[in-house]
């Protein structure tokens, strides 16, 4: 149904959102194995969000890489840098690694302020989506090609979640002391599934930049960390359906509130509370489980 959506409307703004949605969603499917399978906070997502971002884009302005060999290697920079934030990090807990994390993306947002192409100002000419010489060109094409990475990445996700490495980060969220108990690898595990939400958030953000074609420091703040954590909290943090759900949400809510105009942000805020407040499991779990009791009573 997603993918035929493109086919089925010319509306560039309603395709711009369907971009968007998917990119944000990319983000948050990797916030939630962290965070719901492994139980490890982060509030730094932005940070390896924007080091994605940039660094595919100067690979590719600066250096005349092309886009997919620029997006990759901006993976494996945000890789590195999740495994230097999380060696020492990851030690924490709680609270402690949540400020950690916190600081690390505040970093990254100074550093590209002050040093990054362009500094606060940001920089543009960034090239477009291409592979084997076909650039996208339309917001259709790259709508298919943002949904289609989403695709793969929530089937790798979901497998993942499903064979031995899920059990075992969630195992990790159990209880640590038990991890240790059965020989698993606790530090390993926790570096493991940092790396691998940072390099969902740096593919995002390379997806973006190149969609965008300027970027700048302004939109890889706090702010946006936090953001992506209300997506899959509302979602639903305990699966991966809950980012998707989540950021299609949180990304499509301020465009249907402009009808309130200077009202929009106060509504948009009290629907926010309101949802923590009554949806605090997410709507995924709260819909799953609706379902399955109507099943249940339906066979019994």
């Amino acid at each position: 149904m997603v993918y035929a959506l493109p086919n089925l409307t010319d509306d560039s703004y309603f395709i711009t959102l369907m971009i968007f949605s998917g990119i944000n969603a990319i983000v948050a499917i990797g916030l939630c194995i962290l965070m719901g399978s492994a139980g490890q906070v982060s509030l730094g997502q932005a940070g390896f969000y924007g080091i994605g971002a940039y660094a595919s884009s100067v690979l590719s302005q600066s250096f005349g890489l092309p886009v997919v060999i620029s997006m990759l290697c901006a993976a494996v920079i945000s890789g590195i840098a999740a495994v230097i934030l999380a060696a020492p990090s990851l030690r924490l807990k709680g609270h402690y690694l949540a400020v950690a994390t916190l600081g690390f993306g505040e970093i990254i947002h100074i550093i590209l302020n002050e040093f990054g192409p362009g500094g606060p100002s940001g920089f543009g000419d960034i090239p477009a989506l291409s592979a084997g010489g076909f650039v996208l060109t339309t917001p259709a094409h790259v709508a298919w090609v943002v949904w289609g990475i989403l695709l793969l990445l929530m089937i790798f996700s979901l497998n993942m979640l499903n064979a031995r490495p899920g059990r075992a980060l969630r195992a990790l969220h159990g209880s640590e002391t038990a991890c240790n108990a059965m020989g698993l690898d606790v530090v390993g595990l926790k570096i493991k599934v940092f790396v691998l939400s940072a390099v969902y958030a740096s593919i995002a953000g390379s997806l973006y930049a190149h969609y965008v074609s300027f970027i700048s420091p302004s939109s890889f703040t706090l702010f946006h960390s936090v953001l992506l954590l209300m997506m899959v909290v509302l979602g639903g943090i305990t699966t991966v359906w809950g980012g998707l759900v989540g950021a299609v949400i949180i990304t499509l809510l301020p465009e249907t509130l402009k009808a309130f105009e200077e009202l929009d942000v106060l509504v948009y805020g009290l629907i926010l509370t309101l949802s923590l407040l009554f949806l605090r499991r997410g709507i995924v779990p709260i819909v799953t489980a609706k379902i399955h009791s109507l099943l249940v009573r339906r066979n019994a």
